[in-house]
């Protein structure tokens, strides 16, 4: 099939020029193919030795059979061309999820290895979760975010798997506060902090909804006041651990002015992230100050879809 043909060149072409890019500056978990040709929408990602491949929805019509008949094409062609042992790549089908559904679990396989980026290492799961564990599109806002960090009272709400926060430890900030309603990710945390010789014993880790969070710690007059704060929330989610659902785009006023009131100290720096693409950011509805799009300036080079997510930076 031509198309198929057409996926085995650009793929040649494209490891080539990724690999030579990322070799170049330092970068071993990289983007090597987005959904470049219609009929081929997969992403394939690379961390370190092994691929991961994302494998999207296909609207052309064929058949059960045939679809997987081209599925294990496809897969030869990444073994072959990237020089994979087969053990190696994971491949992943991903359909439209919402909230705290992408972060359910897949598998049991516990097929983990160590990623580095920027100087630091990270747990990264291949095969038991939709993502990984390190979401390799905000490599320059996690840079950016260290750069703010020392000697700073950091905040990382909806802190996944704490990517954010080792960041923040390695530009050497004074204390940091991880918030994230999954108990999981909060331990996956504490590993990538003693992955790079960190300790997380002089850190909070706290397991609980945000929105309950800043509204019980809003009463607690000893809370702490942040200059640093990173707030990546889900586009929604309505967890049973919840008592609320949240909507990122109703709901990204009250959350970042909550901060803004409550939680920010005078000259606190916050960075806001979201992955909706429909998302329009109103700035007289919030009351930060210098509010900066850094979308484009954070966006990496190796992503060929330049809408997938926002991201913004602002000021007290």
């Amino acid at each position: 099939m031509k198309h198929l043909e057409m996926f085995s060149n650009r793929l040649t072409r494209m490891s080539k020029h990724w690999k030579k890019w990322a070799r170049r500056r330092g970068i071993t978990c990289f983007r090597i193919y987005d959904r470049d040709i219609p009929q081929v929408p997969i992403v394939i990602d690379l961390y370190e030795n092994y691929c991961l491949v994302s494998e999207y929805l296909n609207s052309y019509p064929m058949s059960d059979e045939e679809r997987e008949s081209e599925r294990n094409t496809i897969r030869n062609f990444i073994i072959e061309i990237l020089q994979l042992a087969p053990e190696n790549l994971f491949w992943k089908t991903r359909e439209r999820k919402k909230g705290n559904l992408q972060y359910e679990k897949l598998d049991t396989q516990e097929k983990s290895i160590e990623a580095n980026e920027g100087g630091l290492k990270f747990k990264v799961n291949l095969s038991d979760y939709l993502d990984s564990g390190l979401f390799l599109d905000h490599r320059t806002t996690r840079d950016l975010f260290r750069k703010e960090a020392s000697g700073k009272n950091v905040l990382n709400l909806y802190s996944y798997t704490g990517a954010f926060s080792v960041y923040a430890a390695d530009g050497g900030a004074e204390k940091i506060t991880s918030v994230d309603l999954s108990q999981k990710y909060l331990d996956w945390s504490k590993e990538n902090f003693e992955l790079n010789g960190l300790s997380h014993e002089e850190h909070e880790f706290i397991r609980e909804d945000i929105t309950e969070w800043l509204k019980r710690e809003r009463t607690n007059l000893k809370r702490t006041q942040y200059d640093l704060i990173i707030v990546d929330p889900p586009t929604f989610s309505n967890s049973k651990k919840m008592r609320d659902i949240f909507d990122v785009q109703r709901d990204y006023s009250f959350l970042l002015n909550s901060i803004f009131r409550d939680f920010s100290a005078p000259g606190a720096v916050l960075f806001f992230s979201t992955n909706f693409r429909k998302f329009k950011l109103e700035a007289d509805e919030l009351l930060w100050e210098d509010i900066q799009d850094i979308t484009k300036q954070t966006h990496p080079e190796d992503f060929r879809n330049e809408k997938i997510r926002f991201v913004w930076k602002m000021k007290k």
